[in-house]
């Protein structure tokens, strides 16, 4: 029995419907008393996520060792985001961050004879420094500029080669708030053979991501942002047909074909994505991840993203009739689920909302608003009101 039929994980009822705005943000408590806006950096916590870290270690309690129970739940995670972006849980590795989901796709490249990676300047840095450390293999690292969309995407065009090897980035930028077209970049890359990985951790849980439809070799997702779990755990998608040229460098018994073994003396690899993975997962945010995923799955991935943008640009309205200069691109359908707001100390604007029980992102010269299902038009409003009250004279 899977820890979904268990119900100890989120309490949701298997053939419950689907979740309206209103009762999506009743499962998180901590909204009563604060005005969450900060989802692009860390989601809120919903009572389906605590259940679920109590029902682990409800497990660590028991007579019994907790492990099969524990192996249930992380399976259950992996097939539960294999759902939400169209895959199949063969072709998830876990992973526990970004950073080491891109240096495993990075790892199995020949990059003597394709050197070129491609890199955009605004995905989150991580990204750009697993590829800038490829260099002492020979890598030559090429950075696409950023803007509008489409002078993102002529970047790229002009920066993909017969020698690029692989092609990474977001598919919403962490910065901006903005969203690119992956599927007519993922083109340009597979047109001269390069592979692509796509970060989206800006995307999955607010929109509907489908790894068939862009058309991608890899992509990763954490689990803390909009996905609405913890730090500890992100999925790495990778494209069941597509064939490694090395073996990833960095391993450990989960890549192995019977981990069960533990056969010091033989390495070989698992098919799938699995021959990526290392070592033991983040336990206490599988569970958070499966029962977070099985709510966003009853929001609807559609409804989320109509709900958010509509957010986000009545947001967007408000601070621009107000004189405030927001950095994301120009066209509302480009936007993500996040508004950068420009401002000479996001932090001090920041510290200022949060002794209003307002939490926002700031991150280098922005402050982040950011909006998920649970947000409503009052939160988009308040938080309006009191940027204006902080820029009146004495409202610091």
């Amino acid at each position: 029995m899977s820890a979904l039929e268990s119900g100890l994980d989120s309490g949701l009822e298997p053939d419950a419907g689907p979740l309206d705005p209103a009762a999506f943000r009743a499962r998180f408590p901590m909204l009563r008393r604060t005005t969450h806006l900060g989802s692009c950096s860390l989601g809120a916590p919903s009572t389906d996520v605590v259940e679920s870290i109590g029902a682990m270690f409800g497990a660590l309690a028991g007579t019994v060792s907790p492990w099969p129970e524990w192996e249930v739940a992380t399976e259950d995670a992996r097939s539960a985001f294999a759902a939400h972006v169209g895959a199949k849980p063969a072709d998830i590795a876990l992973v526990p961050h970004a950073t080491q989901g891109a240096y495993q796709a990075v790892s199995t490249v020949d990059l003597v004879r394709r050197p070129r990676l491609v890199v955009s300047a605004e995905d989150f840095p991580t990204i750009a420094h697993v590829a800038l450390a490829q260099r002492q293999s020979g890598a030559e690292v090429v950075f696409v500029p950023g803007g509008e969309v489409e002078e993102v995407v002529r970047g790229y065009a002009e920066a993909i080669d017969a020698r690029t090897s692989m092609v990474f980035l977001p598919s919403a930028t962490f910065l901006r708030g903005m969203r690119l077209p992956v599927a007519r970049i993922a083109a340009l890359a597979h047109a001269v053979g390069a592979r692509v990985f796509v970060d989206a951790y800006q995307s999955v849980g607010v929109e509907p991501v489908d790894v068939a439809a862009w058309d991608v070799d890899y992509l990763v997702a954490g689990s803390q942002k909009y996905m609405l779990g913890v730090p500890g755990l992100a999925f790495l998608y990778v494209r069941p047909e597509l064939a490694h040229e090395r073996d990833p460098l960095l391993t450990g018994w989960f890549g192995r074909i019977d981990p069960d073994a533990f056969d010091p003396y033989t390495l070989d690899f698992a098919d799938g994505a699995r021959r990526l993975e290392t070592g033991n997962h983040a336990v206490p945010a599988a569970y958070a991840a499966g029962a977070a995923l099985r709510l966003l799955e009853r929001a609807g991935p559609e409804r989320v993203r109509r709900h958010v943008a509509a957010l986000t640009e009545r947001a967007a309205a408000l601070l621009t009739e107000a004189g405030e200069t927001l950095a994301g691109p120009s066209e509302p359908a480009d936007r993500g689920a996040h508004l950068a707001l420009c401002d000479p100390d996001p932090q001090a604007l920041s510290a200022w909302l949060v002794s209003r029980d307002i939490r926002i992102a700031p991150r280098g010269a922005f402050a982040r608003i950011s909006f998920h299902y649970f947000n409503n038009e009052d939160d988009v409003d308040l938080v309006c009101a009191q940027i204006r009250a902080y820029r009146e004279p004495g409202g610091r």
